[in-house]
């Protein structure tokens, strides 16, 4: 396993787990980041991350991006 921050862009990866504090993994399983999805990285801008998750383009923050293991 590996954070999606380090996830080149174009790549796709499933996702394994979700860290953080409840009000953060409540955060994101609300974005549709959850386990056994698949999210591919898009693009880099401005030090986020730009990627495609069930559907939706959704940009979120490297450090967010730090506590989602795929």
């Amino acid at each position: 396993m590996m954070p999606l921050a380090l996830i080149n862009t174009g790549e796709e990866a499933v996702i394994r787990k979700v860290g953080g504090d409840a009000a953060i993994k409540r955060h994101l399983n609300d974005l549709g980041f959850v386990a056994g999805a698949p999210v591919r990285v898009v693009s880099e801008l401005d030090g986020h991350l730009i990627v495609n998750i069930k559907d939706s383009r959704i940009a979120i923050s490297r450090q967010m991006a730090g506590k989602i293991m795929v």
